[in-house]
């Protein structure tokens, strides 16, 4: 392939590049996978349901409000015996874990006695998880400290006196400070989305489990070695029982909602909208933190979390070199944006039913990335080819008329006036004389610019009179009039642009200074002739020109062979009668009688044009 069509395509290419490195580095491919990325989460999820053994006692609305549990515990924070009380009841119906969302980091200074109640039931059992948090700053307690049963493993290479800034169940024995990290793990520097539950935190080698990681490696599921997990949501939240209606039930003596809990993970958390535990999820703008834990819990548990393919690059870089080789091959930038869209189409599908098989596909920064590298290709072809159709029309405006020209551009076909068909035209030859004598005092380089500079200025006249430049035949010019516009005047046209093409002969010799006696011969004769000829698009499939054939051709052809001695411009009596007609006060004409010409057995009349003088 040329250079000349790759090289245009380094400017897009290079914008493409700035403006990948200016999204990347400020997020917004990042964005822009995320948000394509939740939208294919949200549908996909709606079918998916949470699994029936993990069960939410939130502390919801109804809750808060019950005048029964207010009478037992007052207003919110209720005394933590009453969670005390709750674990003791259920206990007693075989659930396989017990979870809270709730921290009991601080003693409660009013009701001592009502801590101790929790603390001593809580020593009665190995199936309770309460939550630690780790955070952002603060004093950092040496993580050697923790007990066995946070769970916390060391690596070989672990530093010995690392700290972290714990927040630990500190009113409940160390016995019971089983369970892990509750902290919510949102999107750093993005949208603060939820999209990742927490495995485990490694700080200098010592591996701190999540809550969600405890309980799901507490019921028997192996955990992955990864720190996180992407979350696969649900369309439904677990099933929830409102903690009131729990607390009522074990109350009873024949309870109806607790023997639903045998064998089930327990998870007590705040769901009541003034206690302010919601999170921004891909399919949930605000939800609950619990039910993120129990998200984390289930996928876990069913080893269903989302796999991460690292699929932005490859495929941005597949389909930007899709694009590129079409470019390069001037496709048509309509088809190839068709292309295109099929293939957006295909990884959209593609990623939304690679979900349930629980790949993660990333399509949303590639596919923008594509999309805006194909704005850019068809930007620079646009300009390209407008640039190009520019340098055609220019150049065939030197040797077509340009009202051809203007016609073809418009409507991109021959239009009606532009097809042959027979019509009366005027016809002019022009040819140099003396023209060997001057070359040969030249070098080829110097002619052929003398060339030039004749023909742009006869040309100049030409089209300035409104005639069509039919060819260059060597050193001679066949033009017409009438064609392909009607002229009503054609033949007066033609005569005028014939008197001032000597005459710019004559301007054109004084300006060269170096012609001597050669330059004293050079001189043009002119033909002009009227008459019928079939003018129009003619040629092969391959090639064609705007021209005109016919006997009409053939005579003009040859009055300008009869000019040599006799005058610079001669035209036949048809012209004269056509100018009569159309001008008659425009021209004068000197007869110079009938010429025998090659082809005819009749004699032609023909005369020598001059502009009339104005009284």
């Amino acid at each position: 392939m040329p250079k000349r069509k790759r090289k245009p395509l380094l400017i897009p290419l290079g914008l493409l590049a700035a403006l990948t490195a200016l999204l990347h580095f400020s997020g917004a491919l990042d964005r822009l996978d995320n948000r394509l990325g939740d939208f294919l989460l949200v549908h996909e999820s709606a079918a998916r349901r949470p699994p029936a053994d993990i069960v939410l006692v939130a502390i919801d609305q109804k809750s808060l409000e019950d005048e029964k549990l207010a009478e037992a515990a007052g207003s919110w924070p209720w005394p933590r015996a009453v969670h005390g009380e709750l674990i003791d009841g259920l206990q007693a119906f075989q659930p396989k874990a017990i979870a809270f969302d709730i921290f009991f980091n601080e003693a409660d200074r009013f009701r001592p006695e009502s801590d101790a109640v929790l603390h001593d039931t809580a020593q009665q059992y190995d199936n309770l998880f309460f939550p630690s948090l780790l955070l952002t700053d603060g004093r950092g307690a040496p993580l050697s400290a923790l007990p066995e049963s946070f769970g916390v493993t060391r690596k070989a290479d672990a530093n010995p006196e690392a700290t972290a800034p714990l927040m630990v169940p500190l009113v409940l024995d160390m016995k019971n400070w089983q369970g892990g990290l509750a902290n919510f793990e949102e999107e750093k520097g993005s949208d603060r989305v939820g999209r990742f539950g927490r495995v485990q935190k490694n700080i200098e080698g010592w591996q701190l489990p999540s809550l969600a990681a405890s309980i799901a490696r507490y019921s028997g599921s192996p955990l992955p070695e990864q720190r996180r997990i992407r979350l696969h949501w649900y369309g439904k939240p677990p099933r929830i029982i409102s903690y009131s209606d729990l607390f009522h039930d074990l109350g009873r003596e024949q309870p109806q909602l607790a023997p639903s809990l045998k064998d089930a993970i327990v998870i007590v958390g705040p769901t009541a909208p003034g206690l302010n535990d919601f999170r921004p999820t891909p399919v949930n703008a605000l939800m609950p933190g619990t039910e993120i834990i129990t998200t984390a819990i289930a996928n876990l548990r069913t080893q269903d979390w989302l796999r991460d393919v690292p699929a932005r690059w490859p495929l941005s870089l597949l389909l930007i070199a899709a694009l590129t080789l079409a470019f390069w091959r001037r496709a048509n930038p309509a088809t190839t944006g068709l292309a295109l869209l099929a293939a957006s189409l295909t990884l959209f599908v593609s990623a939304y039913f690679l979900l349930p098989l629980r790949w993660y596909v990333p399509v949303g920064a590639a596919l923008t990335l594509s999309w805006l590298a194909y704005a850019l290709f068809s930007t620079e072809a646009f300009l390209r080819e407008r640039r190009e159709r520019e340098a055609t029309v220019s150049l065939f405006r030197r040797f077509l008329d340009p009202r051809v020209v203007d016609d073809l551009v418009k409507t991109g076909e021959l239009s009606r006036d532009t097809k042959p068909e027979a019509r009366e035209i005027t016809i002019l030859f022009s040819d140099i004389r003396g023209f060997t004598t001057l070359s040969e005092t030249r070098t080829p380089e110097a002619v052929v610019e003398l060339l030039n500079a004749y023909f742009s200025q006869q040309v100049e006249v030409i089209f300035r009179h409104g005639g069509t430049l039919d060819k260059f035949i060597g050193d001679a010019i066949m033009a017409f009039w009438n064609a392909p516009a009607d002229n009503p005047q054609h033949a007066a046209d033609a005569v005028a642009a014939a008197i001032e093409m000597g005459e710019a002969v004559d301007r054109f010799k004084q300006e060269l200074t170096d012609g001597g006696a050669a330059l004293d011969a050079f001189d043009i004769g002119i033909g002009v002739h009227t008459g019928p000829a079939v003018v129009g698009f003619l040629g092969s499939d391959d090639r064609l020109d705007y021209t005109a054939i016919g006997d009409t051709v053939n005579l003009a052809s040859r009055i300008e062979g009869c000019t040599k001695g006799v005058a610079r411009v001669l035209v036949s009596g048809a012209t004269r009668d056509a100018c009569e007609k159309s001008a008659p006060d425009r021209f004068d004409f000197a007869n110079h009688g009938e010429f025998h010409v090659k082809g005819r057995d009749q004699g032609v009349e023909l005369l020598e044009p001059k502009k009339a003088k104005r009284t």
